[in-house]
């Protein structure tokens, strides 16, 4: 039977990987194809990516705390250390740098929405910048999959 952190551990795998597919791919998806209110839309999947993100950021942290306190600096030579560390930047990048970029742009557009504003084509950008971004992490996540019982 697995110790609680290694099982810990496996929770936190599930739940941030499974949580950034979810969203990603599935429930923002449907939204904007479901949902006649693209800016509504916008809104509840920025919220969605919103708590993924806080999700990830504890759950990177843990488990880099626990690899290095399960293998000491041999977890340095580990991918699965490298991709949760990757990771965790790249979700660190998304929340506090392109977020607060594509934020302020649609405050800009104020009272239209940022789409039907001067300020669409920035958006657009970011927003590429932001779902590269994104795929990414999502990629490395199923290296963390692959790779959580190994080094």
């Amino acid at each position: 039977m697995p110790k609680f952190p290694d099982a810990l551990a496996k929770i936190a795998v599930t739940l941030w990987v499974g949580g950034l597919w979810a969203i990603g791919y599935i429930a923002a998806p449907v939204l904007f194809s479901k949902l006649a209110d693209k800016q509504l839309a916008g809104n509840l999947a920025g919220g969605m990516f919103t708590v993924i993100a806080y999700v990830g950021m504890a759950c990177g942290l843990y488990l880099l705390v626990h690899r290095l306190m399960q293998f000491g600096g041999g977890a340095l030579k580990q991918t699965f250390f490298w991709a949760a560390l990757i990771m965790l930047l790249l979700t660190l990048g998304i929340h506090f740098g392109i977020q607060p970029i594509m934020e302020s742009l649609k405050e800009q557009a104020m009272p239209k929405a940022v789409m039907q504003s001067m300020f669409s084509d920035r958006f657009a950008r970011w927003h590429g910048v932001s779902s590269i971004v994104y795929l990414i992490e999502s990629l490395l996540g199923l290296v963390l999959l692959f790779k959580q019982s190994g080094k």
